[in-house]
């Protein structure tokens, strides 16, 4: 009986054919194909991004520094008095201009430089001198020593690009000890100037923070309820539909048109707040809005039925079912599409253009409807400027954008993650 079994197994038993090796074989080398592919897109990806960000940096750290002159000053010879109220900046510098605080600096720049170095001592460099007096009186007193910004040509010859005549006196001051590229941490705390050496980001990073909190107040708790009431409320029609599609359809419009848009209708309501954060929050929230409908779509039909079904089992009413249960468990999906809006938001200039938030703000806006621009828009306008400062501080501010965008995904993923459930 064994016997008969064996042999009627021996007859069912596949029988490996040399077309059935051939073809195994071939099923194997394109999966091994497929597999080298994959981690050589993965590799290509990050060697991309990597030379990316290294060639950024490289561009950058020079945009991060300024040509300065060092150059002692004696209080003692010539003293200066500070206002009884030293806590208002603008009175103490109003006060040691009136004190000839620039015919100081000039004087104590030829002393120490020679008339020809002290010629090229930037034309603000007493103001900057009287901000640090300002914020620490005891620097007007006995003898000091200030690191001033040169002007343009001398940072350039300084360089090796610039006027073959001045390189000769860059090299002297530079072997002397009075010419240095120092850190630059007034790039961050400094607005627009018409001098690269002048130059800061202060002014349109504060007016990038001001555009997105409007952008993220207005699309995102709008974006969501439309999302909850297309998927849980509406019914299901034709007009719907209309609405489903023309969302999708808004998704995909090129971002000017959302500018022309926010200069038809929001610069036609508000007509003194042009240039302002207010408009152009409002114009961004209008492109980001269709995103995080979408994605909050998704995230909500993603939610198992079982969850409405036992919510409502145990006595839950429509509306806490959906505020309760079904939206704390799609939030994290919602906070992904927003995330994705937002960061594309934050690097637009398109729109803003025709709001007019390209113009020159030499002083940070102090709310949402001060005159403001953008850290794109600030970094289109120096990149066509002809000086080369302009070109490292483009670069510079590019870092800049690029750390505020990493360090908005960062919180967001966070929050993404602690309000993340599994089910």
């Amino acid at each position: 009986m064994s016997n008969v079994a064996t042999s009627g197994a021996e007859k069912v038993r596949p029988t490996r054919t040399a077309a059935f090796e051939a073809r195994l074989k071939k099923r194997y080398a394109a999966e091994r194909r497929f597999k080298a592919i994959g981690l050589g897109a993965i590799v290509f990806s990050i060697a991309v991004l990597i030379f990316l960000l290294v060639t950024m940096a490289l561009n950058g750290l020079g945009g991060f520094q300024r040509t300065e002159l060092r150059v002692p000053v004696d209080f003692v010879n010539a003293p200066v008095t500070i206002p009884a109220n030293p806590d208002d900046e603008r009175a103490v510098v109003q006060s040691l201009e009136r004190q000839g605080m620039r015919d100081i600096i000039i004087f104590s720049a030829e002393q120490a430089l020679g008339e020809e170095g002290a010629a090229h001592v930037n034309s603000e460099a007493w103001r900057l001198v009287a901000q640090e007096i300002a914020a620490d009186p005891s620097l007007a007193r006995g003898q000091q020593e200030f690191w001033l910004p040169t002007d343009e040509d001398l940072a350039s010859a300084y360089a090796g690009d610039g006027s073959a005549d001045l390189q000769p006196l860059a090299r002297r001051l530079a072997e002397e000890g009075h010419l240095s590229d120092n850190f630059d941490s007034g790039f961050l705390s400094r607005s627009d100037a018409t001098d690269p050496q002048l130059v800061g980001i202060w002014g349109s990073l504060k007016g990038s923070i001001l555009t997105m909190i409007v952008t993220l107040l207005l699309a995102f708790p709008i974006g969501v309820l439309a999302a909850l009431y297309l998927e849980e409320y509406a019914p299901k029609n034709r007009w719907t539909d209309l609405i489903e599609v023309s969302i999708n359809n808004l998704a995909a419009v090129p971002s000017i048109i959302f500018g022309l848009l926010g200069l038809a209708v929001f610069l036609w309501i508000f007509p003194s707040y042009r240039s302002a954060p207010l408009i152009g929050g409002m114009t961004l929230a209008l492109m980001t809005m269709p995103v995080i409908v979408i994605a909050g779509r998704n995230a909500i039909k993603a939610v198992p039925p079982s969850i409405r079904d036992g919510a409502l089992a145990i006595g839950a009413s429509p509306v806490q079912v959906v505020f309760h249960h079904v939206l704390p468990l799609a939030l994290p999906g919602i906070l992904t599409g927003t995330i994705i809006g937002m960061a594309r938001a934050l690097g637009e200039t398109a729109p803003l253009l025709l709001i007019g938030m390209r113009a020159f703000v030499a002083s940070p806006p102090d709310g949402f409807t001060d005159n403001a621009t953008v850290l794109p828009m600030q970094i289109f306008l120096w990149s066509d400027e002809i000086d080369r400062g302009f070109v490292e501080r483009t670069s510079a501010a590019i870092i800049v954008l690029l750390i505020f965008l990493l360090l908005m995904n960062g919180l967001a993923i966070y929050l993404r993650n602690r309000f993340e459930k599994k089910w």
